[in-house]
């Protein structure tokens, strides 16, 4: 436990050290691809979606309306006694 304990309290120590010093990995990470990274998935993302709906051929179907009738209700009696 003393063993655990100790390498536990050192990692703390390092991490302030990291902290204080301003020498942590993400921030120079993303300082210097942040915005190429959202730049570059932006354009992909819009490049992917204008492929599916330019090329792909699918059928959108928005909106039912208009495209499907209900059958009046007395030819509906009708057909069933016949």
């Amino acid at each position: 436990m003393y063993r655990f304990a100790k390498a536990a309290l050192n990692l703390s120590g390092q991490a302030t050290r990291q902290v204080r010093h301003g020498s942590t990995a993400p921030q120079n990470f993303h300082m210097k691809y942040g915005n190429g990274l959202i730049v570059g998935g932006a354009a992909f993302c819009v490049a992917v979606w204008s492929f599916v709906l330019t090329q792909t051929g699918i059928t959108w179907n928005l909106s039912p309306v208009g495209k499907l009738q209900p059958k009046p209700w007395r030819q509906a009696e009708e057909a069933e006694e016949e």
